[in-house]
């Protein structure tokens, strides 16, 4: 059965280094795309989505993001406070688990952007979502047309949506998009403190328990000041 995720987690705890000199006084996830600060598209899809609460993980200039978020209703914002700590990716959503409850989550990079196709990503997750055979449903993008992206791929993924990881001086034709679909059975003996989530679906691969959807539209990776321009460029040419 498909599921609705009515919780996500979003990562906004990063450093942004890559986007100096903008983020020597801001945190990456409040630079300004379009109009909107990163954070806040992705909250607008989340909320789009039906996503009643967003747990928002914070360490950089954490101040900063929690005023922004405090007028939100949809979806309420509740931060996970990890200013005096630094957990990972993973640690991040193993410390924000008692908030996010015993069902599937959306979770989603807070830089992450995308324009959708015919049907929004978000619902085509959720309704591919198996929690009986999957632990994690990742959003991956086709290389060929991502927009900012010149890296080698992450994953290949078979007919049946499984991936492969990509090995060394291999190159691969999908690169996972920072949006995806967890189960809290996939943080089941995770390690205390900090770690990465990588190691997490390295593990849910190895039990063939780690999937993912194509993406319907085109992904955009905001790493740079300059990705910044070509995502703006790239997201008032598919409104106007």
């Amino acid at each position: 059965m498909p599921v609705t995720p009515t919780k996500a987690m979003v990562l906004a705890a990063g450093f942004g280094l890559r986007m100096r000199p903008l983020t020597d006084n801001m945190p990456k996830p409040l630079v300004q795309v379009a109009g909107s600060a990163l954070l806040d598209h992705v909250l607008d899809r989340l909320a789009e989505a039906g996503v009643a609460e967003s747990i928002v993980n914070v360490h950089y200039l954490p101040d900063q993001i929690i005023d922004h978020v405090a007028t939100r209703s949809r979806p309420k914002v509740t931060i996970s406070d990890e200013r005096d700590e630094v957990l990972g990716t993973g640690g991040a959503v193993v410390k924000a688990l008692p908030l996010l409850g015993s069902e599937p989550f959306y979770h989603l990079n807070a830089d992450t952007m995308w324009i959708d196709g015919v049907r929004p990503n978000l619902a085509r997750l959720a309704e591919a979502f198996d929690p009986a055979t999957m632990d994690a449903l990742l959003l991956m993008a086709p290389t060929a047309n991502s927009i900012g992206y010149a890296g080698t791929g992450d994953y290949a993924m078979l007919p049946s949506g499984a991936l492969r990881r990509r090995k060394e001086n291999q190159v691969v034709p999908f690169v996972y998009a920072g949006v995806a679909i967890l189960s809290p059975t996939l943080f089941a003996g995770s390690p205390a403190g900090e770690f990465s989530l990588t190691t997490l679906f390295d593990r849910a691969n190895e039990q063939e328990r780690l999937f993912g959807l194509r993406m319907d539209g085109v992904w955009m990776h905001v790493g740079t000041p300059e990705a910044v321009l070509a995502a703006e460029e790239a997201v008032l040419a598919s409104v106007a």
